[in-house]
């Protein structure tokens, strides 16, 4: 089966919002409660929310099918950081950050994530940024090791809010000079 990747448009709402539901609990820590993992989904990854992600023009977000099943998503974000450990390791004028990437699991260990992170560094090398940056959590091993494995390297650590609890965070970073866009 072809495996593609494109730019998410206007009417790919709630297939994002589906893959997101489906995916962003793998994220998450071991003891996560459903019902944060819930909230969260509710509050930052409803249809609703991917229709103006989809608008926002310092987002760009792709999606990478199977055949013409959309199975992962990934997000880059232009603009300001607010979070101030972020902002202390990352400047924001030439970097631009991937806040979303996740694939399906039974998507896992294909290539499908490699073909979703290939489009990805493509389309934030095209921005005109310099280097890439994200947070993912520090017990998701299997997240660090692909990350470390397409360049992204440690440069901090951060808090992220999931429902009512707070999770630790590594901040990591790559160059785009060597990403052809």
């Amino acid at each position: 089966m072809t495996i593609t990747t494109r730019f998410a448009t206007t009417g790919d709402e709630q297939s994002l919002h589906e893959l997101a539901a489906h995916t962003f609990g793998l994220a998450c820590p071991p003891g996560t409660a459903p019902a944060d993992i819930d909230a969260f989904v509710a509050a930052h990854l409803s249809v609703e929310c991917f229709a103006r992600y989809l608008a926002d023009p310092d987002r760009t977000l792709l999606v990478v099918s199977a055949g013409d099943h959309p199975v992962g998503y990934s997000m880059l974000v232009r603009g300001p950081i607010a979070d101030p450990d972020v902002a202390a390791v990352v400047d924001a004028s030439t970097s631009i950050e991937l806040s979303k990437f996740y694939v399906a699991p039974e998507r896992h260990g294909g290539g499908t994530a490699a073909e979703l992170m290939t489009g990805t560094l493509a389309a934030a090398a095209k921005t005109g940024a310099a280097t890439c940056w994200l947070g993912v959590n520090q017990q998701n091993a299997r997240a660090a090791r692909f990350y470390a494995k397409h360049g992204f390297e440690i440069v901090g650590v951060k808090r992220f809010r999931v429902g009512s609890e707070w999770h630790d965070d590594h901040i990591r970073q790559r160059d785009l000079s060597s990403v052809h866009g």
